[in-house]
């Protein structure tokens, strides 16, 4: 498990980089959830999500060369590895599915990176990111299977705990498991709970868990450009048996629905994979225990702002 020393080092690494994002206090009434609730919003973050953190974390220990880094993404980390590469002075070769959204895409492209876009799926770009990188020489940082990606993330908890030390639950959306496998290390020896959130059309470690072992799951629905990696990562997976207890899956019209209420309550566009932790507290998926108070991750708004309004 990434240790808690390990992340402090991170925050230190990457605070010149990145941004501490803000926390928003709302009564249950605000958006329609059982009890009063913190979002944590990452959306904010530079890049437009939490994956700054792991790319900045990654790139300061690497050896990025002439050669430069490539990096496969469904958009978000591809966006976070290209706005790091373009601060560092890194050239950056971004490999991304057919299904990344158009605004994500551009978004790697005006961070300065090459865009290579093909494949159905994560795991299909990734195949070729791989075979890339080893023509290059350059170096790559995984979207969520490595150290110092896991660590980068974990320092969003680090955040959330200094700004609201009261916490006892934190959801958190998955995809391929980065950012929960390093929130739920720093929130280890807490005694936080750590509350898995993903959509039924990308069950990726609830399959895991169920399976005992990271195993394939199915890759679609409303989310899956940001949440669809086809299986869980190895690291994060012994993470979770250790310290996550909580799994559940929410529907695809209950991610919308969560969007429209970030939108309409508190003007905070968000994209589907964005608002999926939310999710499972206002569609009724997950129910706080009483006494509880629950901190929610908003994970990213790479998206169209028109795309969320009604």
């Amino acid at each position: 498990m990434t240790t808690r020393s390990e992340i402090e080092a991170a925050a230190a690494r990457i605070a010149p980089h990145i941004r501490h994002t803000p926390v928003l206090a709302l009564p249950a009434a605000t958006l329609g959830t059982l009890g009063n609730i913190v979002l944590k919003l990452e959306q904010l973050q530079v890049s437009g999500s939490f994956k700054a953190r792991g790319a900045f974390n990654a790139l300061l220990q690497s050896n990025a060369g002439t050669a430069g880094v490539i990096a496969a993404s469904g958009g978000n980390h591809g966006a976070a590895v290209a706005h790091a590469a373009g601060a560092l002075g890194i050239q950056a070769e971004i490999y991304v599915p057919a299904i990344s959204t158009p605004s994500k895409v551009a978004r790697i492209r005006e961070a300065g990176a090459v865009v290579v876009q093909g494949g159905a799926t994560y795991a299909e770009a990734f195949a070729a990111s791989e075979s890339r990188r080893a023509e290059t020489g350059a170096i790559s940082i995984h979207a969520y299977d490595q150290p110092e990606v896991l660590a980068g993330q974990g320092t969003l908890a680090r955040e959330f705990e200094d700004d609201f030390p009261d916490l006892t639950h934190v959801l958190v959306a998955v995809g391929g498991g980065g950012l929960i496998g390093g929130v739920a290390s720093w929130f280890a020896e807490t005694g936080i709970q750590v509350v898995a959130v993903e959509p039924e059309g990308c069950p990726t470690l609830h399959s895991a868990l169920k399976a005992g072992a990271p195993v394939d799951a199915p890759v679609g629905g409303l989310a899956a450009d940001s949440l669809g990696a086809r299986r869980v990562g190895s690291l994060m997976f012994e993470v979770a048996r250790e310290a996550i207890r909580t799994s559940v899956l929410v529907t695809d019209d209950a991610i919308r629905e969560a969007q429209r209420r970030l939108w309409s309550a508190c003007r905070q566009v968000t994209e589907p994979g964005g608002a999926t932790a939310l999710a499972a507290l206002t569609s009724g998926a997950w129910m706080p225990p009483e006494g509880a108070r629950v901190g929610v991750v908003v994970c990213g708004g790479n998206c169209e702002p028109g795309s969320v309004a009604g």
